[in-house]
């Protein structure tokens, strides 16, 4: 090496020249920077059709909540019934429930809460991925939903819309109120959404852990048509995930079909 030593480039502080500079003995010359690719954009949110059909599902009274598939246009086809989860995505409950219905080769209807996608972003994903549909359960879950301000349902719904969209990469195309908590404003602000209302026809009031056996029986009264509710989030829901365990096997030994909305 010469005296001199090594020379190498570097931008002044304008960025427009080079000026040559000395480097101390031993040294490198300096990598040349490349700037990091874009980063890929985030696909646009689509909605997820009902697996009987490629249409988006209207109603027959789209201004009543819906309790029956049967309510549904196009219906599905005979001896199904629907399986909605609702107040999750939990840590410990949802992934329990997602191995069940896996193992059972089952798709649900995940009712799912803003505050609780904002937490778990990377489980709500995990339950879109694996093929069940995803539906709008406001952001905080307020009780008395059918009291609350347009102003205030606006918020609820919207931002749980949004943000369940950009996490998901599924648009919610039925919401369900909490509590079954319904008025004309809700009505109004979720068809300005378009989402439809889906309330449900079985419920074994799994929330409030009266036994497994209880919501075992329960579940097994169902029948063709029937929309089931089920809840994921909210509380201890081991009975719920027992409970699963034996009516979905003995539903289906008895021809009834699963399918998500």
């Amino acid at each position: 090496m010469g005296a001199a030593g090594l020379a190498f480039l570097a931008a002044d502080s304008a960025g427009a020249s080079t000026t040559p500079r000395t480097a101390a003995p031993g040294t490198r010359r300096r990598a040349v920077l490349h700037p990091s690719p874009s980063p890929t954009p985030t696909p646009t949110p689509t909605p997820r059709p009902a697996p009987w059909t490629p249409a988006r599902l209207t109603a027959v009274k789209p201004k009543t909540p819906i309790r029956d598939l049967k309510e549904l246009v196009p219906p599905p086809p005979d001896r199904t019934i629907a399986l909605t989860i609702d107040d999750g995505p939990n840590p410990t409950w949802t992934p329990k429930v997602l191995d069940l219905l896996a193992e059972h080769q089952v798709h649900a209807t995940f009712f799912i809460i803003g505050e609780q996608v904002k937490e778990y972003p990377r489980l709500t994903r995990r339950i879109a991925a694996a093929g069940h549909q995803i539906c709008n359960h406001t952001m905080t879950h307020p009780l008395s939903f059918d009291g609350l301000s347009r102003k205030r349902l606006k918020k609820e719904i919207g931002e749980a819309h949004d943000l369940i969209s950009q996490t998901s990469g599924i648009v919610p195309t039925f919401f369900r109120a909490p509590g079954g908590a319904w008025s004309p404003a809700v009505l109004d602000v979720i068809g300005e959404h378009g989402m439809l209302p889906i309330d449900w026809a079985v419920d074994p009031r799994d929330w409030a852990r009266p036994g497994v056996g209880r919501i075992r029986k329960t579940l097994m009264g169902s029948e063709s048509g029937n929309i089931l509710l089920v809840h994921d989030g909210g509380g201890d829901r081991s009975q719920t995930v027992r409970a699963l365990r034996g009516a979905i096997p003995r539903l289906k030994k008895r021809g009834l079909t699963f399918v998500a909305l």
